[in-house]
């Protein structure tokens, strides 16, 4: 069933489309080499751009209360060629605990890590506890045995008895568990806090990541789910029931987790409103049924305040059972192909613009500027040929371009020691942005307001200390901003001046592009805020749970703090690279075309020879230049999504 439309088809031709960018990138690297462009600058920007493409990966996270079918439905989605349900998703409350699925490249092995739930005691992160492997359960999944991987992975569904003591003492809501039938007076908990399963799955292997969470319980009692992980998501999508509706506990998900004003799910958030089956009345035909759907669809979507187009009806028993039964019919009644045009449309779409504006727009300025240096080649090699007619060489002409050629090479030479000198103080200014942001200022500040929530035992205490804490980290990148800005200044007047001396006016500066943290470490102290406000977490200060959160805020943005801390380090080296690029391949141009005048002079080769070799010059230098516009042509070619786009469109049309 993976037609030409479908979610494993598009997953695939984005993996070729990054595959091939890869590869047009290493042709890039051996063509400047070469022709003698290379440097050590392009070197690491070159690298950095393929460690992108090889490190990207696609996260989706499936978030609902119990009992909606998020499990039925990733196994629709991703597991229907086992022909059985691989992940726990019989009826009642089956996911406990948020599992991550992906594929391990590194250890290119199929297992399950489980966290014990114990480990809420602490005051250790998840993201710590991620580097403890010995804090972890670990079981071997036989992908050769279908039947005994799905065993292995109902552990993930398994729960413990405790009493509601234990079940504070770990963080939950007592009202919000189930009571334990064969032990009045008892809950129970998931046995385990955490599951990563690692599983080669072709859409795993090209990078997809799936995050599937249970209950509000674990969304309120996991401070990390809903500050790190799910933000980190690249789109959200929001399990409801057909049979039930919109109910209240969902509608606090949604409200308090989902759809917040500081959102940041980049790719979207989207309700899949599932178990349509309930809705299919055979007796009153399919327009019926189709009315039934229409309506709930839009009720929802009122509900949510989002677009009816946003609401994705399905059946994820139905899609399942159609997959594994082959079973077309069934499969479109099911509308599960409606959800995989979803993510393929909205999601993907948004990965590829992600690295079409942040990776090939670079590369193709690179390009460019390799181009143009290769056209400037190309010229001087035409105008040496015309000085050599077809009787004689003319020596007057060879030394004129001798003297304009040495003329811009001079030009060129005290362009780059000019540009050293304001990389050299572009390195100052530099040091200056670093100091605004060094880890020793950001760890000082932690230990500060961590002394200072030891001693707070009120909740506007904690909440004075939690807001002094991003005062400070806002007023160092409000500083940060404001010298940032002052330096983008001076790198612009210094771009003017070059694109004037130079009519080099394709060439532009990198900016610091300081302002998007700015607005992330807003964006956390919006969730730290919402947070604090809970009624519920504010019953529980100088808590476990509260102190868990803390480090949780401190770890989000430390993590924050260090990219801030890498763009400052890069930039005062690569505001200033496309210039120095061009001056440099000008300069060697100018270098090699001297050498070759030089050589003309001094031979007593004849006429004829020089013109030979002069063409057989050009001709090389037109396929190098041919190569080059070939690797324009692939780089510049739309991602996947667009051509389906188009696909799509031209076949509407007909």
């Amino acid at each position: 069933m993976h037609s030409p439309g479908s979610l494993a088809h598009q997953v695939e031709a984005y993996h070729a489309w990054k595959k091939e960018l890869i590869r047009q990138i290493s042709r890039y690297r051996l063509w400047l080499q070469d022709n003698d462009l290379f440097s050590e600058d392009i070197s690491q920007r070159i690298r950095r751009g393929l460690e992108q493409l090889i490190e990207d990966e696609l996260t989706i996270a499936f978030v609902g209360e119990y009992s909606r079918g998020k499990t039925e439905l990733i196994n629709a989605l991703f597991f229907s060629e086992y022909g059985q349900r691989m992940l726990p998703s019989q009826a009642g409350r089956t996911t406990m605990c948020p599992t991550e699925l992906f594929y391990d490249r590194t250890e290119s092995r199929d297992y399950l890590l489980l966290l014990p739930i114990e480990t809420r005691r602490e005051e250790t992160s998840l993201q710590q506890l991620r580097k403890q492997p010995d804090r972890w359960t670990r079981y071997e999944l036989d992908p050769g045995s279908p039947e005994a991987m799905r065993e292995v992975l109902a552990e993930v569904a398994r729960v413990k008895s405790v009493t509601a003591a234990e079940a504070r003492d770990l963080g939950f809501q007592e009202n919000m568990l189930e009571h334990d039938r064969s032990e009045p007076g008892k809950v129970l908990v998931p046995a385990w806090r955490n599951a990563q399963i690692s599983i080669r799955h072709p859409l795993f292997e090209r990078g997809l990541r799936i995050l599937d969470t249970p209950g509000l319980n674990a969304l309120g009692s996991e401070p990390e789910l809903t500050i790190s992980m799910l933000p980190k998501a690249h789109a959200v999508i929001f399990l409801l029931s057909a049979d039930t509706g919109v109910t209240a506990s969902d509608m606090t998900i949604w409200k308090d987790h989902i759809a917040t004003e500081n959102s940041d799910h980049r790719a979207g958030r989207f309700a899949v409103l599932n178990k349509i089956d309930v809705l299919w009345d055979d007796l009153q035909g399919p327009a019926h049924t189709e009315a039934s759907i229409t309506k709930v669809r839009e009720y929802t979507a009122d509900h949510l305040n989002i677009r009816p187009e946003d609401v994705i009806p399905v059946s994820a028993k139905q899609g399942l059972l159609a997959r594994v039964h082959n079973d077309e019919a069934q499969f479109e009644r099911s509308r599960l192909p409606e959800l995989e045009k979803l993510i393929i449309h909205r999601i993907l779409m948004h990965k590829e613009q992600l690295i079409t504006q942040s990776l090939i727009n670079d590369l193709l300025g690179m390009l460019q500027n390799s181009q143009a240096a290769m056209q400037t080649r190309l010229s001087t090699l035409r105008e040496e040929l015309g000085a050599c007619g077809e009787t004689h060489v003319d020596r007057d002409a060879l030394k004129r371009l001798a003297e304009r050629a040495q003329h811009d090479y001079d030009f060129y030479y005290k362009k780059l020691i000019t540009l050293r000198s304001s990389r050299r103080l572009m390195q100052s200014q530099g040091d200056m942005l670093k100091d605004l942001v060094t880890e020793e200022r950001f760890e000082s500040h932690v230990t500060k307001v961590r002394g200072m929530l030891s001693k707070s035992w009120t909740t506007a205490g904690m909440s004075r200390s939690m807001n002094y804490f991003f005062e400070l980290i806002e007023g160092d990148y409000a500083n940060l901003m404001s010298e940032g800005q002052l330096a983008e200044k001076m790198v612009s007047s210094i771009y003017r001046r070059y694109n004037e001396d130079t009519r080099a006016r394709h060439l532009e500066p990198i900016p610091l592009r300081a302002g998007r943290h700015v607005i992330a470490v807003r964006e956390l102290r919006k969730k730290a805020d919402r947070f604090r406000r809970n009624p519920k977490n504010m019953m529980m200060e100088q808590t476990l749970l509260i102190r868990r959160f803390f480090n949780i805020m401190v770890s989000e943005a430390r993590t924050l703090h260090s990219r801030v801390r890498s763009d400052v380090e890069r930039w005062p080296e690569e505001a200033l690279l496309p210039i120095m690029q061009y001056s440099m391949e000008q300069k060697k141009l100018l270098e090699h075309q001297i050498r070759r005048i030089r050589d003309m002079v001094r031979n007593d080769r004849s006429s004829k020879e020089e013109r030979n070799r002069l063409a057989d010059n050009i001709a090389d230098l037109n396929r190098q230049l041919e190569l080059a516009d070939n690797m324009h042509r692939q780089i510049r070619k739309p991602a996947p999504t667009l051509i389906q786009q188009k696909v799509v469109n031209l076949s509407g049309i007909a």
